[in-house]
Order: C-alpha cells, then sequence, then structure tokens
C-alpha cells in the first residue's frame, strides 16, 4: 500500500446492512434506508459535505472562529438510460462569525475558501466532478 492510497473494509453485519471500517478503527454501519442506518448515497453527500467543510474551516478560522458553521449537502436521486445516479450535487454553506475585525476577515476569506475547496481541495468533490474510473474486481473470499 502507497501511503497516499486510501482503503476501507466493507462485511455484512444483517440483511441489507452493512459495516464499513477504516485502518484507524473507525466503524460505520450502512444499510437501504429503511432505518436510522446512513444509505451509501447518504454517505457521498456527507463525504462532499464534510471535506469542503474541513477545507472551509482551515481556511476560515485562521481568521475567526465561527459562531455558527453548517453545511447541507443535496442531489436528486435519478433513474435514467444512464442507470441510477446522483442530478447536480450542491453544496449550501451557512457560516456566521463574530462582530469585529477578526470576523470580517473571515467574512471576507468565506467566498474564496469555499472556490478553494469546489476547484482544487475537496479530494471528494474533484472525484465526483472530475471522469473517475471505478473499477470492480471479484476475488476469491
Amino acid at each position: 500500500m502507497t501511503t497516499n492510497e486510501r482503503s476501507v473494509g466493507l462485511r455484512r453485519v444483517g440483511e441489507r446492512r452493512f459495516e464499513v471500517t477504516n485502518a484507524r478503527g473507525g466503524r460505520i454501519v450502512l444499510g437501504e434506508g429503511v432505518d436510522a442506518d446512513f444509505t451509501p448515497v447518504e454517505l457521498l453527500l456527507a463525504a462532499v459535505a464534510g471535506c469542503s467543510a474541513i477545507d472551509v474551516d482551515a481556511l476560515t478560522t485562521r481568521r475567526a472562529e465561527p459562531d455558527a458553521f453548517e453545511v447541507t449537502v443535496s442531489a436528486e436521486k435519478l433513474s435514467d438510460a444512464d442507470g441510477n445516479h446522483l442530478g447536480p450535487v450542491t453544496a449550501r454553506f451557512a457560516l456566521a462569525f463574530p462582530e469585529g475585525p477578526d470576523g470580517d476577515r473571515a467574512r471576507e476569506a468565506l467566498p474564496k475558501a469555499v472556490a478553494a475547496s469546489r476547484d482544487r481541495l475537496c479530494t471528494v468533490s474533484r472525484t465526483v466532478q472530475l471522469p473517475t474510473q471505478v473499477d470492480f474486481e471479484i476475488e476469491p473470499a
């Protein structure tokens, strides 16, 4: 494994329920959306939100800590001639910074931070935006 490679493991834990683990011991249970478990599509949207939020947080909090920081990511799930996929993905940022010069600098930096995340920093949204080959292989268990 190279130092830049990222991977997760997935194992079945029940009927249409799976546990995803990472090398650091993190765990997420996912399912098909009949209970509170996240679906794979929701995890993809959460990954876009989380990746961009980390970028924007790093770039704006150098100036001021936010009073509020929320990101909502949404997309319509489509089924058409291209199969099942998402339509355009929209990330909406709602941040508030304190009054004063530091907050003013953070507010001023916000549009550039969001654009930098969208255009070059966020690996997740960049992967969704760019044509990215996804290969499927079958290995013996």
